[in-house]
């Protein structure tokens, strides 16, 4: 599950937020398999979709994470789940995505792709309300 400004997100969202303030970010993992699983390392990652087939990944003077964009899962056993939380923080109006990948943590090669079919999250940054 992922909550952005604790707002449910799915494919079908777009979450509102004013550029300045701190937007709230949680990702729950939950195993639902019968065996233990990690060590992962769960990724979240801006971007900007142009539209046209392109993704701008270099946003660093538009968006800032309060706190890190990668968490460390060391396992998650089964029927259990790991709760993450973060914060954004938008220096600019606009319309954003952010893409969350799980990596194997022990390892350079990446987890199935069965395990990064998270949807990319929707976030508009608007101006302030004055």
């Amino acid at each position: 599950d992922i909550l952005v400004d604790g707002q449910l997100c799915d494919c079908d969202v777009v979450v509102n937020c004013q550029v300045g303030d701190p937007v709230p970010l949680e990702v729950k993992l939950t195993n639902w398999s019968k065996h233990s699983v990690g060590p992962f390392a769960l990724t979240v990652m801006p971007y900007q979709d142009y539209q046209n087939g392109v993704h701008n990944y270099d946003l660093q003077d538009a968006i800032t994470f309060v706190g890190s964009n990668t968490f460390y899962i060391d396992s998650v056993k089964p029927t259990k789940d790991s709760v993450y939380f973060g914060a954004l923080l938008f220096l600019y109006t606009g319309d954003f995505y952010l893409n969350i990948k799980f990596h194997e943590d022990n390892c350079s090669k990446e987890l199935p792709l069965s395990w990064l079919c998270l949807p990319s999250v929707h976030i508009r940054a608007t101006e302030p309300v004055v």
